[in-house]
């Protein structure tokens, strides 16, 4: 099967969606080709149920379509995964789920992208031919697990981040989480909570606020310079969390804001995590050095039993497994090479959305700023 149109999106969450309602609104006809069998897989299939926005709603919706009066300022999970449904609705989205993208080109003769796509289902292969392609499959498609020594050994449940639901079947298990992000902190927050016995794995400094703060921070960031903002967020955590080397944290050189900017890497945002840290009910690791059938070995010297491990170690990109022609807009680990403002269009009328590192309301601007140029090339 050969099927033509003007734009093919690659990939239906947020940054799919959002760029294909932008194009509807302009009359520009697109498809979405989604590997998975719904819209936000990676919120309705790959995410804890506590999860949370961390930002307020007005920051986290996508394009024309403000989230509804009655949502709370954070919004949950299942509040979130409705939003994303209603949104599809609203501008009348079909994506054409279970298509696993498997090759993608520029003919250059005639200046059209080629999409080859495997039905899951059915087993066909099918090609969809465009004058534009979106990547929107994001930074996160594939969950990493590095290659730890001994990992295959252990006896015990290993699962990633993104098979996490509660901690709910951990009760009285020893636990370890790897992995400091907001992931890693709010599972070990979970599991604590279901009275696991959770030890987390802390092997990078990282900076610790709360919502608060971060709101604040965003705030001053419009009107005082960077350095400014973030020796502020620094002074207002030392005084929520005192000296956090204490707990076997340990926080870093540069500033909060200016990391998230310059490596995409957020703060972590407090749950109640720190408190348990502190009363000693998740107990604070250095880096894993080996991993036996029961137990796991630490770069200071100890040995502690665990029952299951839970790998809270982020995502990879998988743009370059089947992405050709990019034209050198994406680095070899399938991250654009330009940084957010400029990152999101490449040449031969390629696009990336979702990769600006900037959340929610980066994909929001991505998606704008595709719609708006690619109705500027068509002279629409």
């Amino acid at each position: 099967m050969k099927r033509e149109t003007v734009v093919v999106i690659v990939g239906a969450g947020p940054a799919g969606l959002a760029t294909s309602a932008c194009l509807n609104l302009l009359s520009i006809p697109n498809i979405i080709l989604e590997r998975e069998d719904c819209n936000g897989s990676l919120w309705k299939k790959r995410s804890y149920k506590r999860l949370k926005l961390h930002l307020p709603k007005h920051l986290c919706q996508l394009p024309h379509f403000p989230f509804p009066h009655n949502e709370p300022t954070f919004v949950s999970r299942n509040g979130f995964i409705q939003y994303l449904d209603s949104y599809a609705l609203n501008f009348e989205i079909r994506p054409m789920h279970n298509r696993s993208v498997e090759d993608a080109w520029f003919e250059k003769g005639g200046e059209k992208w080629h999409v080859v796509a495997k039905n899951t289902v059915t087993g066909d292969v099918e090609e969809y031919v465009g004058a534009y392609l979106v990547v929107a499959t994001g930074d996160n498609s594939q969950g990493f697990i590095p290659d730890f020594t001994g990992l295959d050994d252990f006896k015990g449940e290993v699962i990633h981040s993104s098979e996490y639901e509660s901690g709910k079947c951990f009760t009285n298990k020893n636990v370890l989480v790897v992995g400091c992000g907001n992931s890693g902190m709010e599972i070990a927050y979970d599991l604590s909570n279901w009275d696991a016995h959770t030890s987390i794995v802390i092997r990078s400094p990282v900076h610790v606020l709360t919502k608060e703060m971060v709101q604040f921070g965003m705030y001053l960031s419009k009107y005082l310079p960077l350095k400014l903002v973030d020796n502020t967020m620094i002074i207002l955590s030392k005084l929520k969390y005192g000296d956090v080397i204490d707990y076997g944290l340990e926080r870093p050189t540069k500033g909060p804001f200016y990391l998230k900017n310059i490596t995409g890497r957020s703060p972590v945002i407090d749950v109640g995590t720190m408190e348990k840290i502190k009363d000693g009910s998740i107990q604070v690791l250095p880096s894993i050095t080996k991993i036996n059938e029961e137990s796991v070995e630490f770069a200071n010297g100890k040995t502690t039993r665990f029952d299951a491990i839970v790998l809270a170690t982020g995502y990879r990109s998988t743009v370059k497994q089947w992405l050709k022609d990019d034209g050198n807009l994406f680095n070899e680990d399938g991250i654009p090479k330009q940084r957010n403002p400029n990152h999101w269009k490449g040449e031969n009328g390629l696009y990336c959305a979702g990769f600006s590192r900037a959340g929610l309301f980066g994909i929001s601007n991505d998606a704008q700023n595709i719609a708006d140029d690619i109705k500027k090339a068509l002279g629409a």
